[in-house]
């Protein structure tokens, strides 16, 4: 008698499981990342908003790297001997060095071969780079231009990379001029290069009411505010508006 399908599939499920997925690393510039590689596996390397121009390793290993674009990838051959038939696979277990060259900066990676699934190494952007990127991005805007870019970049969920993610604020924030609103602090950013931070807040009202942007130059939405601005100023019991508060400095 036949096996259901769905027996079947059950079955398959229970002695042969899915491998694990492939997993992504970190990895920065001018500093040494120790990471495990697929010895098995084509492993990924993606340079992050811009083009890998090298890729240096030792020549003598059993590696194969090739790279396009702002991609590359990490392969260690398997050595095969075939005796009378009885073919023997040996991986490669020596760890090498990769010097790879990605937006003008030098990422060392340290890696390891295991036997695991094959990785997917991201190489992101360090301080110095993502300076640079925000200068070009607004160095030629006039202070109140670069708060208007920085303002609506948060407003439509479109922040760029070079702009650096810091962890909001815990717990709702109460204003003197706004004792009936609560404010929960969603994104807070690092602009590194531009002199200038933001944060995006969630202003909730327990009644009608109208907001003046006014209301929130506040120290306790933190020092030196220099925009303010609103998605809507009008709210009925129980909605919410979004604030964005751009300041000079770094977020405190």
């Amino acid at each position: 008698m036949p096996i259901p399908v769905k027996r079947l599939l059950a079955l398959g499920l229970a002695l042969a499981p899915l491998p694990a997925a492939a997993q992504t690393i970190v990895a920065l510039p001018d500093q040494t990342s120790t990471i495990r590689l697929s010895n098995r596996d084509i492993n990924h390397v993606i340079c992050a908003g811009g083009e890998i121009e090298d890729v240096k390793f030792s020549a003598e290993k059993a590696i194969a790297v090739e790279r396009a674009g702002s991609d590359a990838w990490i392969k260690f051959l398997v050595r095969e001997i075939d005796d009378a038939g009885a073919v023997t696979r040996t991986f490669v277990t020596v760890p090498s060095e990769f010097f790879i060259s990605c937006n003008g900066a030098v990422y060392a990676l340290y890696a390891e071969p295991s036997d695991i699934p094959a990785q997917t190494v991201m190489l992101q952007p360090g301080t110095s780079q993502r300076a640079r990127a925000n200068e070009d991005l607004l160095g030629p805007l006039v202070e109140e231009e670069r708060a208007v870019s920085i303002t609506l970049s948060m407003l439509q969920d479109r922040i760029p990379g070079s702009f650096t993610p810091v962890a909001p604020r815990a717990g709702n924030i109460r204003l003197a001029a706004l004792p009936g609103a609560a404010i929960d602090e969603r994104k807070r950013i690092d602009i590194e290069g531009s002199g200038l931070s933001a944060s995006e807040y969630l202003v909730t009202v327990a009644s009608d009411a109208t907001l003046d942007e006014h209301s929130f130059l506040d120290s306790a939405l933190g020092a030196n505010i220099f925009a303010v601005t609103l998605d809507r100023t009008t709210l009925q019991a129980g909605e919410t508006a979004r604030l964005i508060v751009v300041r000079r400095g770094a977020t405190q």
